[in-house]
């Protein structure tokens, strides 16, 4: 699913973050809990996805000289790329869990709020999202629309974890 006018832009960062919440409907009492060694509990998975918006936000800037072009093929990639959890992939230190919340709402709440300011970059740049640029580690240079798909998918991604974490928890 690949955004092409900058308002369905707005509209995949809505409907991926309510995929999103959706995801963490679960007693709280399993939100802390770790399923397994090497894996995150629900929590920490969602001030993961929150730290990696706002940096990833934070990094998008007006391109210097002429930005990537718009291209529809590589929006569709970059979104099928962030959903595909065929492997895992370990985060970097600086951007794994610190257990900086103690519960699932202030985490989500914190979550909601990063969204927000992703959605309102999105809408007040509709008419120049393509201008502006971000580098992302194994994606390179991705124009401001390839960034925010990006954006989207990823919390998508987290959510199919998510969902995961919570049926292994709730069947124990």
């Amino acid at each position: 699913m690949s955004p092409q006018p900058e308002d369905e832009i707005v509209a995949v960062l809505k409907e991926s973050a309510e995929e999103f919440i959706a995801a963490t409907v679960m007693p709280e009492a399993l939100a802390g809990v770790i399923p397994a060694e090497g894996r995150w509990s629900v929590i920490e998975c969602v001030e993961h996805v929150a730290t990696v918006e706002e940096r990833f936000l934070g990094r998008l800037q007006p391109a210097e000289g002429a930005p990537p072009p718009v291209d529809h093929e590589k929006e569709a990639a970059v979104m099928t790329r962030a959903l595909n959890r065929t492997n895992r992939f370990q985060a970097p230190e600086a951007i794994q869990p610190t257990g900086r919340f103690k519960t699932l709402p202030d985490a989500l709440e914190h979550y909601r709020k990063v969204r927000a300011r992703t959605a309102h970059f999105a809408y007040e740049h509709a008419s120049d999202l393509a201008s502006y640029t971000a580098t992302h580690p194994v994606m390179g240079l991705l124009n401001g629309r390839e960034a925010l798909i990006l954006i989207a998918g990823h919390s998508r991604r987290h959510a199919a974890q998510i969902r995961e974490t919570v049926a292994a928890l709730t069947a124990k």
